[in-house]
């Protein structure tokens, strides 16, 4: 045996040590359909499974390039809040809690505010981060909030809120509820300046954020199979004492419903929603400017500009047009566009 121990072991020993550790996270498994993604490929399809087309959770910074021209932002400082005010405690402390979520994730909180251009158009971008503490909603992400608006309406700019939530952060208790009517009022102050207000609903968007500033946009974007609602299905279905419906709380859902303007895959969410804030805005599109480079800019050819932004806004959806006429905008070119989208919605 002295053989094997002295001479076979070392040599399979010396083999397993000098081969290179394999790295950890390089596949992933898709929560809907559990298949396996690598890594680099579902970083190129923008966290899409590439097998069902589910849209997993998005990190703040990337979805910020993604949705932004040419991936360029400035961060926009969030004011900072009293971050236990209750002093709670239950399994841990509340102050242990965060300072544990802000070490994984580097933020200070479960929202990101970035100012930019998205189809040329000045927009401020309010994100929730899932990551934090399930994206619930403190005093601080109610401060980012309203930062957010503040910030649009001193630029003049459109807001876009992307709701990834549990709802209210239980502990912070009833201040934290406050943040629900708080909310509301900061983004009326947007509408109020004529300014547009989209939100992206993101996976998942529930409880206190869906029943206040999440559902009160001019348009409203989800992503596909992107859950959506107040109460869990359970809850529902226990309370009711009823089977509740396949798909329920889903996108797709919503949408058959009237609950959202449109389900959009993330690839397009720079093109369409640039489109759309050049109609509301009264600027030209991406597209527009690209066709009017080519042409000789006589006034035919940008009538006939307009009208193939506005076809390639109204396929996605015929609903958004609805939901875009109540923003209080009223100049001649807006006007016209938001009147061809309109029309050609309805053929």
């Amino acid at each position: 045996m002295n053989w094997l121990t002295n001479f076979v072991r070392p040599k399979i020993q010396a083999l397993v040590s000098s081969q290179k550790d394999v790295p950890e996270n390089l596949w992933v498994k898709c929560p809907e359909c559990e298949g396996m993604l690598f890594h680099r490929d579902l970083d190129d399809n923008e966290k899409v499974c590439y097998h069902c087309n589910f849209h997993l959770a998005m990190p703040v910074l990337e979805r910020f390039k993604n949705l932004f021209d040419d991936g360029k932002f400035k961060r926009v400082a969030v004011p900072k809040v009293n971050h236990d005010p209750l002093k709670f405690k239950d399994q841990k402390r509340y102050a242990e809690r965060l300072k544990a979520s802000q070490a994984k994730t580097k933020e200070e909180d479960a929202i990101i505010v970035a100012s930019g251009q998205i189809g040329g158009c000045e927009t401020v971008i309010a994100a929730f981060n899932f990551a934090f503490m399930g994206g619930s909603m403190g005093m601080a992400v109610g401060e980012g909030v309203v930062t957010a608006a503040k910030e649009a309406v001193k630029r003049k700019a459109a807001l876009i809120v992307i709701p990834s939530s549990g709802g209210a952060r239980m502990q912070e208790g009833a201040l934290s509820l406050m943040q629900m009517p708080r909310t509301i009022i900061a983004v009326e102050k947007v509408k109020e300046q004529g300014l547009p207000y989209i939100v992206l609903l993101a996976n998942p968007t529930t409880g206190g954020v869906s029943a206040s500033f999440a559902m009160v946009g001019d348009i409203h974007i989800a992503e596909p199979k992107a859950m959506i609602g107040f109460a869990g299905k359970r809850v529902i279905e226990e309370t009711i004492r009823e089977k509740l419906p396949e798909g329920f709380q889903t996108a797709e859902y919503l949408l058959d419903h009237g609950m959202v303007d449109m389900v959009l895959a993330r690839q397009k969410h720079n093109e369409v929603i640039g489109s759309m804030l050049a109609i509301l805005m009264g600027k030209p599109s991406p597209a527009e400017k690209g066709k009017k480079k080519k042409n000789s800019g006589t006034e035919t050819d940008a009538i006939a500009n307009k009208d193939v932004a506005a076809s390639k806004v109204a396929g996605y959806t015929a609903s958004a047009v609805k939901k875009a006429s109540d923003v209080n905008v009223s100049t001649p070119a807006n006007t016209a566009e938001l009147k061809a989208l309109k029309k050609v919605a309805t053929k």
